[in-house]
């Protein structure tokens, strides 16, 4: 099997696909002890252009397009007043097509496991909180230049700041979510990557029913190992991305809300640019 030049970009576009995907999450907000959230939720993504290493867009050779529908499960459980635990479980569903060449692989992803420990607050109105994840592949990728991965293959640990406050704007509920997260993986040349975002939010209504949110984000990634081999995918160690969402989110009941999003990359290098529509739900469950 021969894999053509924009191959290389497929490890990266899987990896990013459920990147942003938290707007169901709690973010920089404490959960309560006892307290569940469980926030399953679908996207789609879709690419047919790149940039290059000097942040030039252009379309995909051979008419190229990729696509991925990744299923996830977020959950956060309150153990104390300082400590909860996350997860992430993530499936998905990766195509590649061009001119006379087609790929399709799907399964389990990273796993990631953490606990957040809450620092501080400022009045309860501003929360400080600090989160340890450890990532786990739940996959072996195939044979050196056999066919294209579900991501490194290798373990991974990451350090998560978060902020997150709330107040009133023009009579209405606003709040704000923001997290800077470093994450290391530890193969052979594992990349280090600097993963950062801020949220803003307003309410629509008195009754808190609905909301809209808008966040913007990143990546970068960096590693010892500059160049890229058309042949192996996973050597794409090297990007990086900023990307806008915009949510709408509508609250249910107190235990049950749903989030409607839209993303849009801005600008990269050395990935593709695309464009994500996910939706997500929320159930708060406590004793």
């Amino acid at each position: 099997m021969t894999f053509t030049r924009s191959l290389k970009y497929l490890i990266v576009l899987a990896l990013i696909t459920i990147t942003f995907q938290n707007g169901a999450h709690a973010g920089g907000f404490p959960v309560r002890p006892g307290r569940l959230i469980l926030s399953p939720s679908v996207s789609y993504f879709f690419a047919n252009k790149e940039w290059d290493s000097t942040g030039r867009k252009v379309s995909f050779p051979g008419n190229g397009k990729y696509t991925s529908e990744t299923i996830s499960l977020y959950a956060e459980y309150g153990i104390s007043r300082r400590f909860s635990a996350v997860a992430t479980l993530p499936y998905t569903f990766n195509q590649f097509t061009e001119t006379g060449y087609s790929a399709k692989y799907s399964g389990l992803t990273d796993l990631e496991t953490g606990i957040k420990y809450y620092l501080f607050n400022i009045n309860y109105i501003y929360y400080f909180s600090l989160q340890g994840t450890a990532i786990t592949p739940l996959y072996t990728n195939p044979a050196y230049g056999s066919g294209p991965e579900l991501g490194y293959d290798e373990e991974g640990a990451e350090l998560k700041l978060m902020a997150a406050g709330s107040g009133t704007l023009f009579d209405r509920s606003v709040y704000f979510d923001a997290s800077e997260a470093v994450r290391q993986y530890f193969g052979n040349q594992g990349p280090i990557q600097d993963r950062y975002q801020i949220t803003g939010g307003i309410t629509l209504d008195k009754a808190f029913k609905n909301q809209i949110s808008l966040t913007f984000g990143g990546l970068w990634s960096e590693s010892n190992y500059k160049n890229f081999n058309t042949i192996s995918p996973e050597q794409s160690k090297n990007f990086a991305f900023k990307q806008l969402t915009l949510s709408y989110g509508h609250s249910f009941s107190y235990r049950f809300s749903s989030f409607l999003s839209v993303g849009q990359f801005l600008t990269g290098r050395n990935t593709g640019d695309g464009t994500s529509i996910s939706l997500a739900v929320a159930y708060r469950l406590f004793n």
